[in-house]
């Protein structure tokens, strides 16, 4: 876990309801009380309550059981798991009969709220979002709401605030965007050279025919605006490719299953095609919960929620300034339903791909 540390101070750490992240012990922490850590890090936390959580095995270092006097080790990872959010201050008292500037504001102060209430982590160069499914990041044809117009309000704001990756509208879960020019050159960067890894959970219709593997399957992009789609465009047999074919790997294994019929796959996907995980699990035989787009009726299964089921679980990236981010979101209320259902344990301590250890780009 060397080098895997958390950019310290936070200065404006808010959590979602629902959210458990992890923190890596930076080196300056090191030998310093766990109680002490709290109160700079969280200084809402009351110590009472913080004995409780620690009795409760609620927070944990490097998984285990701790007291509120442990002295913390560099590289150290503390379980932290959902807190209060910060409490919105009350809106301002509005006239009935509102001006256009005054119908604006509203908006913005409600693009703030919703904004604050998805938060993760943040900081003067970076916000760590856990997105909702249904939301676009981006608009398009027939979107008028989306992530992208809302960010402008954002409190706080300085520069105006930057996408540095996307995730698909029906997809949920952990979204980074930059707040400054140079954040943003630094984590696209981060991007392009595969330094940042992403684990998403999947619920897919059936079971692969082995319980992990390596999906390397070259896609292509078909269709238009609003109807594009990634399909296969390799022979698996001959190894043939179309013309526009782009390489696109993806490895996957299977956490858990119920008797065959429904599956709970970690990915982790090596490449960053469009629709990626979507085609390689069409790939499989096995489509994602919920997505008819790719894999028609057999997406589907009755008394299980129809939407898409995926989800951006966990991003590790190097922060601008050095050190590294960490964030982890909880399942949307729709995926939490099925693994209900379907008694999967979304708390269950998993890692099929040592993912936190993972050497940056290697496949």
């Amino acid at each position: 876990m060397a080098g895997r540390t958390l950019r310290t101070p936070i200065r404006d750490f808010r959590l979602k309801p629902m959210a458990v992240t992890r923190h890596i012990v930076a080196e300056r922490d090191g030998g310093r009380r766990l109680d002490r850590w709290f109160a700079e890090h969280f200084p809402s936390l009351a110590h009472g309550r913080l004995e409780k959580l620690l009795r409760t095995g609620q927070i944990r270092v490097d998984g285990r059981r701790v007291r509120a006097g442990h002295r913390l080790s560099p590289g150290e990872a503390i379980r932290v798991p959902p807190l209060e959010p910060a409490t919105p201050a009350p809106a301002a008292p509005e006239a009935r009969n509102r001006s256009s500037a005054g119908r604006s504001a509203g908006s913005a102060r409600e693009s703030r709220a919703f904004l604050d209430s998805i938060v993760l982590y943040r900081d003067d160069a970076v916000l760590i979002l856990n997105k909702p499914a249904g939301l676009p990041v981006q608009g398009g044809t027939g979107q008028t709401r989306h992530l992208d117009a809302m960010l402008p309000h954002l409190a706080g704001a300085g520069e105006p605030p930057r996408l540095v990756h996307r995730l698909d509208k029906d997809t949920s879960g952990v979204l980074a965007i930059a707040l400054t020019r140079q954040a943003a050159a630094a984590l696209t960067a981060a991007f392009r050279s595969r330094e940042v890894r992403k684990l998403y959970w999947a619920i897919v219709a059936g079971a692969p025919a082995r319980r992990r593997g390596l999906v390397d399957l070259a896609l292509a992009k078909r269709g238009g605006s609003g109807a594009e789609r990634a399909i296969v465009a390799e022979d698996p047999e001959t190894g043939g490719k179309a013309d526009d074919a782009r390489k696109a790997r993806t490895r996957f294994a299977v956490v858990d299953h119920a008797a065959g019929e429904v599956s709970w796959l970690a990915l982790l996907p090596l490449t960053g095609r469009t629709h990626q995980l979507r085609a390689h699990c069409r790939a499989l035989g096995t489509p994602i919960l919920g997505d008819g787009k790719y894999g028609g009726r057999g997406a589907f299964i009755a008394g299980l929620p129809k939407q898409v089921h995926l989800h951006a679980r966990r991003l590790i990236a190097p922060h601008p300034a050095g050190g590294w981010i960490d964030a982890e979101a909880e399942l949307p209320p729709h995926m939490a339903e099925t693994f209900d259902t379907m008694g999967f344990d979304p708390n269950a301590d998993t890692d099929p791909f040592d993912f936190g250890a993972l050497p940056a780009g290697q496949s």
